[in-house]
Formats: C-alpha cells, sequence, structure tokens
C-alpha cells in the first residue's frame, strides 16, 4: 500500500463547500481534504485532471473524489460529468463519491433499517415526500421488490421519479399519489406495511389519525430532524422502538446509521482508484456496517 496522504478532494455548487460534510471528511480518516465551491460543470475537468495526473497509477487509489452540497441535481451532473475526464485504459483514475445533502447515505440508512423487520423483496410501501431522499428510498424499495407508492403535493416530481424508477427496474412496482397539503386523502393508499416519510422540514406529513387507518403496517421510518417532525407520533430519537407491534424510527435514530455508512463510504474510496459510490452501491456497503 502507497505511504502517501490520503488526499480527498470536495466538489460543490454551492457558495461555501459543505461543513457538514468536511467534518465527517475528516473523521473518516481523510489526510488532506481540498474543498472548491461554486464549481460549475466547465471547471470538473481541470480539477479532475489534477487529482489523476500529480500522482503514478499506483497511487491514485490515495486520492479521491466526494460531491456534496445542497444542490442534488446539479451534484449529479458534476459527478456524471468528472467521470468523463478520467482515464481508466491508462490506469489514471480516481474513485468518486455523490452524498449531496445526505441522499444517498439517508436513502440507504432508512432501508436498511426497515430491512431489519420486514422482508423488502415483497409488501407494499408508502413513501412521502419526492424529494431527493424519497425518490431514492423508492428507488431502493422498488428494486428490492417492494411495491411503493410514492407520494408528493407535488405530482409532478413523484412521477418523474416513478418514470427513472421504471428504466432502472422494468419489473418493478412504482406509483406515483398525489398528496393533499393536510394529507386527508392518504386513507386511499394501498395499505401499506411500511411507512416512510422524507418531506421537507417541519412539515408533518401523516397525522397519526391518519397512520392507525393502516392496520398492516409494521415499520414507520421518518427523516426529518425539524419539528413539527414529519410523523405524527415518531419521536426524533427512536430507533427501532416498538410502539404497539409498530418498530418506530425518527431522524437521529436513522442518523446514527446514517453517519456509519457515510463514514465508512468515504474509508471505502481509498481502497481503489475507480469506485463510483452512488445510490446502489452505497446501499449495498451499508450491508456491512
Amino acid at each position: 500500500m502507497s505511504g502517501k496522504r490520503k488526499i480527498l478532494v470536495q466538489l460543490d455548487a454551492d457558495v461555501q463547500p459543505a461543513l457538514f460534510d468536511r467534518i465527517v471528511a475528516l473523521d473518516a480518516g481523510v489526510d488532506e481534504l481540498l474543498s472548491y465551491g461554486q464549481v460549475t460543470l466547465d471547471q470538473v475537468q481541470s480539477l479532475v485532471h489534477g487529482c489523476i495526473f500529480t500522482r503514478g497509477p499506483k497511487d491514485l487509489a490515495r486520492t479521491a473524489i466526494f460531491i456534496g452540497g445542497s444542490q442534488v441535481a446539479q451534484a449529479e451532473k458534476l459527478m456524471t460529468e468528472a467521470g468523463k475526464h478520467l482515464l481508466p485504459q491508462f490506469g489514471l483514475s480516481v474513485s468518486i463519491m455523490m452524498d449531496a445533502n445526505g441522499c444517498n447515505t439517508t436513502a440507504a440508512a432508512a432501508v436498511r433499517c426497515a430491512g431489519r423487520h420486514l422482508d423488502l423483496s415483497k409488501g407494499n410501501a408508502l413513501v412521502l415526500g419526492a424529494g431527493p431522499v424519497g425518490q431514492r428510498v423508492a428507488q431502493l424499495l422498488a428494486g428490492l421488490g417492494m411495491s411503493v407508492m410514492l407520494g408528493d403535493v407535488h405530482i409532478e416530481r413523484a412521477n418523474a421519479a416513478c418514470e427513472v424508477i421504471a428504466k432502472q427496474h422494468p419489473q418493478s412496482n412504482a406509483t406515483p399519489f398525489p398528496v393533499l397539503t393536510d394529507g386527508s386523502n392518504l386513507h386511499h393508499a394501498t395499505n401499506p406495511e411500511l411507512i416512510i416519510t422524507a418531506g421537507p422540514p417541519g412539515k408533518c406529513l401523516l397525522p397519526a389519525s391518519v397512520r392507525a387507518s393502516f392496520d398492516e403496517l409494521k415499520v414507520m421510518i421518518d427523516v426529518n430532524a425539524v419539528p413539527p417532525l414529519g410523523m405524527e407520533g415518531v419521536d426524533i430519537m427512536d430507533a427501532g422502538i416498538n410502539k404497539e407491534g409498530i418498530f418506530s424510527y425518527g431522524a437521529l435514530g436513522v442518523g446514527n446509521l446514517k453517519m456509519k455508512i457515510h463514514k465508512a463510504a468515504i474509508a471505502q474510496l481509498f481502497t481503489s482508484n475507480h469506485l463510483v459510490l452512488d445510490t446502489n452501491t452505497i446501499f449495498q456497503l451499508a450491508a456491512t456496517v
């Protein structure tokens, strides 16, 4: 193994590179963290070339790229662009991870928590919130074999996410579901065994009165950490608490596993120079945490 220092290059579309991402990287054992904010697509080539041309191929496993920040859609574009400028045919490549807004590690943690109590290869799931985390939760659950209803007050977001899932997993069943702002139409959702709320901060998506109508419910997970929480009856600290036969996870209960996954993924970057850690690969890695 090379004795060179582990360098993580942080690319962020935001003005300030995310402090959260920087601290986690250092806690995960990174020796040197080079952080760049306001990164645009036309800047990616020179940044990637700076990574791959400064060390010989045998040392490039000690350099990696992390793409984070709050702008998930832009981060996905940055990741795609970065991949275009690697030269693996010459051994000139570095590993890359994308986890903007914690979307991949949070989704992986939530689904892994659900898998402690349910067979995720079958059954019904209701995912509320078709933002970055909700989309990825639905993608993972559908890929595993669950029938997923993905609800959002902006139905076009749920539609778009389900179209992507259908392309990724042609045999899956993911259905968009329009959610009224007061949640009054949730009674019409297919009776789920699993509910995961991944909505905006401070927005309750599932009142207790509606949740009580789902008599097949076995696991309820809320990833919102800002009061009012996303699911009434779930406490932020819940970590598999059995509440009258329903296992409950709150944002910090999921967050403990999310942090372990995040740090393990950073460490994994430095085991090879050709890894791409995205939603699916991070979820697979989460099984070992």
